[in-house]
């Protein structure tokens, strides 16, 4: 099971984030969420794969979904 979320996850979630940005480009009330959301897979993405270097990156980028999204609404 590890194998298939250290090698198959990635495609998923880096559509996930594209989808994301896209829709707050067009200004939809969910996009900030849904990428505050696609973080907390790449957090389970980096634990499976040990790619401990993108936590950093994974928690700020979820701290500005997140900023975003409040600031939105």
């Amino acid at each position: 099971m590890v194998d298939l979320i250290r090698d198959y996850l990635p495609w998923l979630l880096s559509l996930i984030t594209l989808w994301s940005i896209v829709l707050a480009g067009h200004g939809q009330p969910g996009a900030w969420l849904l990428g505050a959301a696609n973080q907390v897979l790449w957090m389970i993405w980096i634990v499976a794969s040990a790619s401990w270097g993108l936590m950093p990156l994974t928690v700020a980028l979820g701290a500005v979904y997140l900023r975003n999204h409040f600031k939105q609404g």
